[in-house]
């Protein structure tokens, strides 16, 4: 069963991520604000689908890695802490605030600061997941690795 949940929990984990970061981006340049603050209050929805991902994508890994440390998994398991640590300490709480302040209306530079480290944030996200899962595709055979 691990093998099934962990490919499509991370699937859904860097689509869920994608979203966040493409709404805003897009919202930001193209839409009005009152798009901006519906996108920056749904966000904070989405960690329900988002934090559950996350959860069964790392379990699984770790036991789909069954204590190995070393070559592609050694290097899939180096990266969860980072991004553990990103959204748990700047991600989701950068959300939060973005979803409060747009509630509020209070599109100021504050909002602006905030929000762009947020994308900042989610791309390192996306890049260090997308690494995790191109490691992961390589490991099944699904990727060839490139000759140099």
């Amino acid at each position: 069963m691990p093998r099934i949940i962990h490919p499509v929990a991370g699937l859904i984990a860097i689509l869920t991520i994608a979203t966040f970061w493409l709404s805003t981006t897009i919202s930001e340049l193209f839409l009005s604000e009152t798009a901006i603050a519906a996108v920056k209050i749904a966000i904070p929805w989405g960690f329900l689908v988002l934090i559950p991902a996350l959860a069964a994508t790392g379990g699984t890994g770790f036991a789909l890695a069954k204590g190995r440390r070393a070559g592609l998994v050694g290097a899939k398991i180096k990266r969860m802490p980072l991004i553990a640590i990103n959204g748990v300490l700047v991600l989701i709480p950068a959300a939060l605030f973005l979803a409060f302040k747009a509630r509020a209306g209070a599109f100021d530079t504050v909002f602006y600061a905030v929000q762009a480290l947020e994308l900042v944030a989610g791309a390192a996200n996306l890049t260090l997941l997308g690494l995790n899962m191109r490691d992961g595709l390589k490991m099944k055979g699904r990727l060839r690795a490139r000759k140099a």
